[in-house]
């Protein structure tokens, strides 16, 4: 079986882009997919899988985000620009759309040929200064879209300083708190010295920290602006792989990125089965 695809990456984190319209893959034929084809160096290898699909209600079409590991999640904000441009580029969307996801729809922008701008769902649910067991700091928490897409964001201020191997066992027991009814991205952020932000996300799903997190990157803005820890519209973040920017108007969040088409053509692993 030949699948068509786009592998596209959006500030270094990348996906497999598939039209589920034309394919007509059944929920579990997506997962069972998403878990070979996402497999560093023995398929194409990705962070996730996208499937562009019908839509269930008032959208130009719906997205289906799958993780490498297979489990669905809820939203992602860099995989919805970049799942925006592929429905651009194939004809199924215009330069404005509206995208059906798991946490609602979401409105999308093409800017330029790779620029595209995603107001990010309203934060369903928001808990500001928890206590983590075993730690002296305080943490936020927000979940983006209604089911919520779940976020803790810590200020870090060492986070130039250290690896993230050094944070990375604290990353997991943060990621994995049972107080979280099913757990959380995790965000460290640290200010740099032009008042920018420095970004790391540890992500569900992947299980480890990632070159970039849309949802992340808005989650964070979200709390500095509501903290009033920082007073621009604009919000520069800087992740491991380039730069996001958060646009906030009229208290609607926006999240600004570009993207990239890497490689288009046909899935022909003589492994894979479905």
């Amino acid at each position: 079986m030949e699948i068509p695809f786009y592998k596209m990456q959006g500030a270094a984190n990348d996906f497999i882009v598939i039209n589920n319209m034309e394919l007509r893959l059944s929920d579990e034929q997506l997962v069972s997919l998403t878990k070979q084809v996402c497999r560093q160096r023995f398929s194409v290898g990705s962070d996730a899988l996208m499937a562009l699909d019908f839509p269930q209600a008032n959208a130009d079409f719906r997205m289906k985000f799958y993780n490498a590991d297979g489990t669905e999640a809820e939203m992602c904000g860099n995989g919805v620009r970049c799942i925006a441009r592929f429905a651009y580029e194939t004809g199924v969307a215009k330069q404005q759309m509206t995208i059906e996801t798991k946490a609602g729809n979401v409105d999308c922008w093409r800017l330029d040929k790779r620029q595209y701008k995603v107001q990010i769902n309203e934060p369903s649910v928001e808990n500001f200064d928890l206590s983590f067991p075993g730690t002296d700091f305080l943490v936020d928490y927000v979940e983006l879209g209604d089911p919520g897409v779940p976020h803790l964001v810590i200020n870090y201020p060492q986070l130039k300083e250290i690896t993230l191997a050094d944070i990375k066992p604290l990353a997991k027991k943060l990621r994995l708190w049972d107080a979280l009814d099913k757990g959380a991205n995790v965000n460290f952020y640290a200010f740099d010295q032009n008042n920018e932000v420095i970004l790391r996300t540890f992500e569900r799903g992947v299980e480890d920290f990632t070159l970039a997190c849309g949802t992340g990157a808005v989650s964070t803005a979200y709390v500095l602006k509501k903290k009033q820890l920082i007073k621009n519209d604009f919000i520069t973040l800087h992740v491991l792989g380039g730069v996001l920017e958060v646009e906030e108007n009229k208290q609607h969040f926006y999240l600004i990125g570009d993207t990239n088409i890497v490689t288009k053509g046909y899935i022909c692993d003589e492994d894979l089965v479905i």
